[in-house]
């Protein structure tokens, strides 16, 4: 019994990680941190998950090290099961609370059904890794079992039985879905990177079958099945193709003609229709008159389309210098890649301030172009996908250890999720005052600043390094510091946000956040955006 006592240590054969321990040491202050915002029954269920994620994230790690996980995944990075496991759950958490000011009961119980459901798959990937530990760790799974006993016990007298079954099919899309995607993109994941994107995929899935089913006049917000028909679209395109080549050769003009086609013939034939169906509009016309709706909205997207050619030029320039270069093999450096971090602020901080709801939208459509670019690229599809492949090899780094390259795509969802996971109508009546104005700008925050500087800063002047880690603590600190001088510049210029006082916990969860950037090997575009956000909203 005394090894069990030990896990980290004893049943990975390896003294813990300073770094990882660090990791979880900042997912837990952020956990209690929102358990002693909510301080419910479900608070306590996110606190019993954090604990056995804990311990089954080590065990993910010794698989991971010595070969025997069911798939390939990602290998410079831990499995990332902790942070992970607690987005979803602790972000449902924050949804019902808001929510549940407002007095808006259909959003509070939709924030239940995300906490029980980020509850659920996080449960089930950590049954996975116990089920194909060998030797089987009895402690871990009685604690794991407590812990997921605990969870069910308090959501089958919490939820309703169609909320149960909703719980359960995202579930089961989540299985189809990890056993597919995991097969066919090997090395492209971590355990706690599939768990958090396919969680998410699986969930938006399920939300629009369901009100596919339940589609009535007028129920919904077009912009809402805008992005749910997109998102998913997409994920299915790519699932159909990727099974479809397996049994043909991609690179051919045939092969490349058939795709384009057959893309047509999903978006005319699939899409469309489905999207008709929801918002009893014709979509495209929909589209034209919302995004040309007013002259705000045609001046922003004359700003958005220069930035888009700025991007394209660096991206260009960057390769003519390579080309020019005796080594072939040159790689952009931080700097340089980080250039797309500067555009992408300049780009979002106008929308926020002027028209969200036209950079939800266009955030959408930005979010099917790159899928689709990348589609063109992985498969070299004829005349473009060559061309990309040799563009974008400039820009990879570690994390892009697979056959697809997705920090762009990472970069854009890490912006624009504090836009779309917000529920509209639970942001109305003032309830956005003090730290949750800046919910908004969570991914502006995080990502566009706080990354971006503590990278530059942390590579050309740090020299003091986090234990067991390359980020240095000049990096973190000139982060934390940038942040806060965006927060001022924020107060200035957008009239909307009003702090209400509440600086102490918007400079802890800036520099909570920081030190999570400093000690996790996961996605940092992805999860930093989304932790900040669920602190602002507590």
């Amino acid at each position: 019994m005394t090894r069990e006592h030990a896990p980290p240590a004893s049943e990975t054969g390896a003294p813990l990680s300073g770094s990882v321990l660090a990791e979880a040491a900042v997912v837990f202050a952020v956990v209690l941190s929102i358990h002693a915002a909510v301080w419910d029954r479900y608070s306590w269920c996110a606190v019993a998950l954090a604990v056995q994620a804990f311990y089954v994230q080590y065990k993910w790690d010794r698989l991971l090290q010595q070969g025997s996980a069911v798939f390939q995944f990602r290998m410079s990075a831990n499995s990332g099961l902790l942070p992970a496991s607690m987005v979803m759950p602790l972000l449902g958490l924050v949804m019902k609370e808001r929510c549940q000011s407002v007095g808006n009961p259909y959003f509070e119980r939709f924030g239940i059904v995300v906490a029980a459901t980020g509850m659920a798959v996080a449960l089930f990937s950590s049954v996975l890794a116990l089920g194909i530990t060998r030797p089987v760790p009895t402690n871990t799974c009685v604690i794991s079992g407590l812990a997921g006993g605990v969870v069910i016990y308090i959501m089958k007298h919490s939820l309703s039985v169609g909320e149960v079954i909703e719980v359960l099919e995202v579930l089961l899309i989540f299985i189809y879905l990890n056993m597919t995607l995991l097969y066919l993109l090997p090395r492209c994941f971590t355990p706690g990177e599939a768990l958090l994107v396919l969680g998410g995929v699986s969930f938006m899935l399920n939300q629009l079958v369901k009100r596919s089913l339940t589609v009535v006049e007028s129920q919904g917000d077009p912009v809402d099945f805008f992005l749910l028909v997109v998102v998913v679209g997409m994920v299915l395109m790519g699932i159909f193709f990727s099974t479809l080549f397996v049994f043909m050769d991609s690179g051919t003009w045939a092969s490349s003609i058939f795709f384009h086609l057959m893309t047509c013939v999903l978006g005319l034939g699939v899409v469309l229709p489905w999207l008709h169906r929801l918002i009893r509009k014709n979509p495209l016309l929909w589209l034209l008159q919302f995004l040309f709706q007013t002259e705000t909205r045609i001046y922003l997207l004359v700003y958005w389309s220069l930035l888009a050619t700025l991007a394209c030029l660096v991206v260009l320039y960057q390769n003519a210098r390579r080309s020019s270069s005796e080594s072939k093999k040159h790689q952009a450096p931080t700097i340089a890649r980080k250039y797309f971090h500067f555009i992408v602020v300049a780009t979002y901080i106008p929308g926020i301030i002027f028209d969200r709801t036209l950079l939800y939208v266009a955030a959408t459509i930005c979010l099917a172009v790159f899928i689709f670019l990348e589609y063109v690229r992985y498969f070299r599809i004829k005349p473009l996908g060559h061309t990309l492949r040799s563009l974008l090899s400039l820009f990879l780094d570690e994390r892009d250890s697979g056959p697809l390259i997705l920090t762009h795509i990472y970069l854009l969802l890490g912006m624009s999720l504090p836009i779309w996971l917000v529920p509209r109508p639970c942001t109305q009546k003032g309830s956005l005052g003090g730290a949750r104005a800046l919910v908004p700008y969570a991914g502006v925050l995080a990502v566009g600043v706080g990354d971006t500087v503590a990278s530059i800063f942390g590579s050309t002047m740090g020299e003091i390094h986090w234990p067991g880690t390359k980020k240095t603590l000049e990096g973190t600190m000139t982060s934390i510091f940038a942040q806060i001088i965006s927060v001022a510049l924020i107060l200035i210029f957008d009239s909307g946000v009003d702090l209400n006082y509440s600086y102490a916990w918007i400079l802890g969860s800036i520099s909570i956040v920081s030190l999570l950037e400093a000690y996790t090997t996961q996605i940092d575009n992805l999860l930093l955006p989304l932790y900040l956000l669920i602190l602002l909203m507590a």
